[in-house]
């Protein structure tokens, strides 16, 4: 008989555990010139997401950090259901990693209440110390992946390989795109969606957690 696989959840930060899209909104906030066409390009693909969102963020002078740092952090609204979703991993043994394209200076702080291992926090750095924002890379592509994803989010996932693991995404954008196609269960909503359908996909949309919970239950009661 063969042994279950154990389920692993790989949850993006930005628009999935929050409502909002808080890189997205912290430059909309301070509006530095020529920031629109930069997003639309790393959205469409045209940019790398590392290129994308380390342009982003060079419009900001470092002198901004303190007013920078206060709105990513007291912007973030947590979406509905998030702690009971942790509740439900820790009760049905289901790892859960956060695979975020965001930046600490935010990540770290919005997430501490709900006391996750910091070494489950995956996202990108930051480096105040020049005459502008800089984001720093501590989780690149490995030799699989030529994205230029910035916070390689399927380099994390093979480190739990399929034949072991039921890998499960959860996302709503761009830095979700490739990790879907590695997951055999993607739940989606906004961008993902329409990435999902692009590709033929399977998934799930959700608005809050607690859609993704009665999902995980259903299938755990199947398997």
């Amino acid at each position: 008989m063969t042994a279950a696989k154990k389920r692993i959840i790989f949850c993006d930060f930005d628009g999935t555990i929050t409502v909002n899209d808080n890189i997205i909104a912290i430059i909309r906030h301070f509006n530095p010139p020529g920031w629109e066409p930069i997003v639309e390009q790393t959205i469409s693909q045209q940019i790398s997401i590392r290129e994308g969102v380390g342009k982003l963020f060079r419009l900001l002078p470092s002198s901004m950090m303190s007013e920078v740092v206060h709105f990513g952090i007291t912007n973030a609204r947590i979406r509905e259901g998030f702690g009971e979703l942790l509740s439900y991993c820790r009760e049905n043994d289901i790892e859960f990693y956060v695979t975020s394209g965001g930046i600490d200076f935010f990540v770290y702080p919005v997430l501490e209440p709900f006391d996750i291992p910091q070494d489950h926090i995956y996202c990108n750095g930051h480096d105040f110390s020049g005459p502008n924002i800089e984001i720093t890379w501590p989780h690149p592509c490995d030799g699989q992946c030529s994205n230029a994803c910035g916070m390689c989010k399927t380099t994390i996932m093979r480190r739990f390989p399929a034949e072991q693991y039921e890998r499960i995404v959860i996302g709503d954008s761009v830095t979700d795109f490739e990790g879907a196609k590695l997951a055999d269960t993607v739940f989606s909503r906004s961008h993902l969606t329409t990435k999902c359908q692009e590709l033929g996909l399977p998934h799930s949309e959700y608005e809050t957690f607690h859609d993704i919970i009665r999902v995980l239950d259903k299938g755990k009661d199947e398997s």
